[in-house]
């Protein structure tokens, strides 16, 4: 079988000034592995573009109208979003230990120079090949797993076995469990919660905002990007999407 090559990291761009945009753009493409799947010229579209294209790379300028970057750091946690890494920008200095304080993996001053980028990008590299080997959660393996899960279904609170359930999803801070039959909420807080209760080798993490049965998919469907949308076993069928990341295990997974 040939090898497969090394997919390219993803990455969008955020800051107000296009010609900053552009510059930045023209830089990154001289690193062949990495991929600018978009740009935005704010924090709000920042966010709206990493909830979307769940990239693994964001540089953000931190000055921005509206929402400025280090906000954007603020505003995916408020949204229980996993964050990408973030790389911020900026002509001034004055900000670095804030946004090493919201996690930063490194903070570049403007005018950025190709070779202090670089250093910037090898350290992505060795994040992003660390992540991929990273086993299953400690958590998931050593917590008790729960044997039935509640679902509230307007007034009733129902009681269904895990196994039943075929995927689950968060949205502004609310998790809904989705079975053959029915829908409702759970009352956990967050997915790594749920996720740590269950059966590892049955339950997978499709994406930031998505937990799948992995035996109650119906079908899995070329989608943006080399991306894939799976169609799951429920009464209405529905698409659950497939971060980035995800799909280069599951083209392992399934040998696609």
């Amino acid at each position: 079988m040939r090898p497969r090559a090394t997919a390219p990291i993803s990455a969008i761009i955020a800051d107000d000034e296009q010609l900053a945009r552009e510059e930045l753009q023209f830089l990154l493409s001289g690193f062949p592995d990495i991929e600018v799947i978009g740009t935005a010229s704010n924090g709000l579209e920042a966010v709206e573009l990493i909830e979307k294209l769940d990239p693994v790379l964001a540089f953000l300028d931190i000055q921005m109208p509206g929402l400025d970057g280090l906000g954007v750091a603020r505003r995916l946690k408020e949204l229980e979003i996993e964050p990408p890494h973030i790389i911020y920008s900026t002509a001034y200095d004055q900000f670095a230990v804030e946004a090493f304080r919201l996690q930063a993996m490194d903070y570049l001053l403007k005018p950025v120079e190709r070779e202090r980028l670089a250093e910037t990008l090898d350290r992505a590299r060795r994040a992003v090949a660390e992540r991929i080997a990273e086993p299953p959660a400690a958590a998931a393996t050593t917590r008790p797993a729960f044997t039935k899960l509640l679902l509230k279904s307007g007034p009733r609170n129902l009681i269904v076995d895990p196994q039943d359930v075929v995927y689950a999803t968060i949205d502004s801070g609310v998790i809904s469990l989705v079975t053959a039959t029915t829908e409702g909420q759970s009352n956990f807080r967050t997915l790594e919660e749920l996720q740590a209760t269950l059966d590892p080798d049955t339950f997978w993490r499709a994406h930031r905002s998505y937990l799948v049965n992995v035996n109650r998919i119906r079908e899995v469907m070329p989608w943006f990007k080399s991306t894939y949308q799976l169609k799951m076993d429920d009464k209405r069928g529905s698409e659950v999407p497939v971060s980035r990341m995800q799909s280069r295990k599951l083209r392992e997974m399934l040998n696609l």
